[in-house]
């Protein structure tokens, strides 16, 4: 029972240090440039409080859409839940203790199969079981905002629950964050994925970031 409590204390911790948004953001408008080799778009966006993303500004569908992608899978993750909402129906364990000293936390119930890695009271890794796929995210460096830790460098792949054969090739990120008003933005983010030995960069510039005016109750 004392080690499940110090697996359970361990990873709580480590996921409240996360930055994320209060309850008062107001959402943003922005301007976006996305470049991938000589290929240049711009944009336009805005994620309202309720973390809804519209990209306006630009005919091309494709890029629109991963435009689109980038904003969701940013603002999901500063969505602020409490460890219970989340995790209530988990039950951690400790495993291996790395080379760098990062303590690995397994997990069972609803997300049997999933396990994490915390150091320094940051999750350095994410193994998680998404429907019929498993994402890893190991990540690298963080900014320490005072308010909670945004992951700086980091790489992600995709692989089958099964055979663990991976899919889509390894993404390596590196984000950029800038305090508008009382919120950490994202500013900038440039994702090199590799594939069949071809490497592809993409980058998203997003500037002339304003937030939103408080919505009156």
């Amino acid at each position: 029972m004392t080690e499940l409590m110090e697996a359970r204390d361990l990873f709580r911790a480590a996921y409240e240090n996360r930055y994320t948004w209060d309850k008062n953001f107001p959402g943003y408008t922005m301007d976006i440039t996305y470049k991938k080799g000589d290929t240049v778009y711009t944009a336009k966006a805005r994620i309202d409080a309720d973390m809804k993303a519209e990209v306006s500004g630009i005919d091309n569908e494709e890029v629109k859409k991963e435009i689109h992608g980038q904003l969701w899978e940013t603002s999901i993750h500063r969505v602020r839940r409490s460890f219970e909402e989340t995790h209530s129906k988990n039950v951690f364990t400790l495993g291996e203790t790395d080379e760098t000293g990062a303590v690995e936390i397994m997990v069972k119930g609803t997300a049997m199969g999933d396990r994490y890695k915390v150091h320094n009271n940051e999750v350095s890794l994410v193994h998680r079981h998404i429907r019929d796929i498993v994402v890893t995210i190991n990540t690298f460096s963080t900014h320490d905002t005072g308010e909670g830790y945004l992951a700086y460098r980091y790489d992600s792949v995709y692989s089958d629950p099964q055979t663990g054969a991976v899919k889509g090739g390894k993404s390596e990120f590196e984000d950029e964050y800038e305090k508008v008003g009382n919120y950490y933005i994202l500013t900038r983010r440039v994702i090199c994925t590799e594939q069949d030995g071809q490497t592809e960069t993409i980058e998203f510039g997003f500037s002339n970031v304003k937030l939103l005016e408080p919505a009156l109750v």
